[in-house]
């Protein structure tokens, strides 16, 4: 089983799932800047050109991270990853890993464009990002992890994405849940053995 993966970027999340479940992997690097890894083109491999891909034995693959997570999640019921089939609690998991995906994630992608000035991200930080940076601290006030006691792959996801502000000059320092949130994360072997497998340092 293959990960294609750039450090730092959206498939840590995916590392720290297989982690959990002690999924054997490989890691393929994918230079973003030429759309190439040590095996060529990554094109062929992905024709949207975004990472992560998780390519099985068989060939067969799959793409969009949060999708990746409840796939190594339901490979593996007995770990608890995500709440059963059918349960509310399923549901909110999955309500979870949309808005890391479609509001969180997606935003934080827009400090990293190329396309806009400094002044102009900082305005959309502010304006855009805080509001959910403020949604999570408070969540987190009452819960330790995103479904309250127990870990699940919305908390790999989220753990990935909110350790992407410091390098956009977003601070942080304000969200002290937050900040708990990320410490704890950092104390799971998963999330030590992911980041070490990038060459990354932990954000706690």
């Amino acid at each position: 089983m293959k990960l294609y993966y750039a450090p730092g970027s959206c498939g840590l999340a995916s590392q720290i799932a297989m982690q959990e479940v002690g999924q054997a992997y490989t890691l393929v690097k994918v230079d973003f800047k030429t759309k190439t890894t040590v095996e060529g083109d990554y094109l062929k491999v992905s024709p949207k050109g975004f990472i992560p891909v998780l390519q099985m034995e068989d060939g067969d693959q799959l793409t969009e991270g949060a999708v990746i997570l409840q796939w190594i999640a339901d490979q593996h019921p007995d770990r608890q990853l995500l709440p059963a089939f059918g349960s509310r609690a399923r549901y909110t998991a999955l309500e979870w890993l949309n808005f890391v995906a479609s509001d969180l994630h997606k935003g934080m992608a827009v400090m990293f464009s190329p396309f806009l000035d400094e002044a102009t991200k900082q305005r959309f930080a502010e304006g855009n990002l805080r509001s959910k940076f403020q949604y999570i601290d408070e969540h987190l006030r009452q819960n330790d992890y995103v479904l309250g006691e127990r870990f699940s792959v919305a908390d790999a996801y989220l753990y990935n994405v909110l350790s992407w502000p410091h390098r956009v000059n977003i601070d942080m320092a304000g969200y002290h849940h937050i900040a708990r949130f990320m410490e704890r994360m950092e104390q799971r072997p998963s999330v030590q053995a992911a980041l070490k497998a990038e060459g990354l340092a932990a954000q706690g």
